[in-house]
């Protein structure tokens, strides 16, 4: 009896840490696409609120860009090309998730046909706070296809 009382306890501390998890996943999953909504309606002020205060940019071009330079990048009537994301894994370490994949990037002729989009290799860290979840830090880089 005691064996039993063992494992059904074991087995709800498990499926409770797994569900915590895949929530905390789905989560991540729904704001790396709701953010890039944002980034193509221009919505700046809602991504001041997804964005940590000090969320830093490792742009393809090899530029360390801040809130603070993305936001006036828009202000001044930049659009960003549109973007579709791959994301291959979700990693969560305490507080921090890392996300990692592929994307596909609208040339700048606006060119419709994906084939023609440039791949690149990304890197989103996500920290939770009292706020939620953050995005704090971005690495996106051309993937160099051979």
């Amino acid at each position: 009896m005691r064996t039993h009382y063992f494992l059904l306890i074991g087995f709800i501390f498990v499926t409770t840490i797994s569900f915590g998890q895949s929530e905390d996943e789905a989560e991540i999953r729904r704001l790396e696409k709701h953010w890039t909504e944002l980034l193509d309606q221009g919505d700046t002020a809602s991504l001041l609120q997804i964005w940590s205060e000090n969320y830093v940019v490792n742009n393809p071009n090899g530029k360390i860009v801040t809130p603070k330079d993305i936001i006036a990048l828009m202000k001044g009537g930049h659009k960003f090309p549109a973007v579709e994301r791959i994301i291959e894994k979700v990693t969560f370490n305490e507080n921090i998730a890392i996300v990692m994949g592929k994307e596909l990037q609208q040339p700048a002729g606006m060119v419709a046909d994906r084939d023609q989009w440039i791949p690149r290799r990304f890197t989103n860290v996500w920290i939770k706070s009292e706020n939620g979840w953050q995005l704090a830090a971005r690495q996106s880089s051309r993937q160099i296809v051979e």
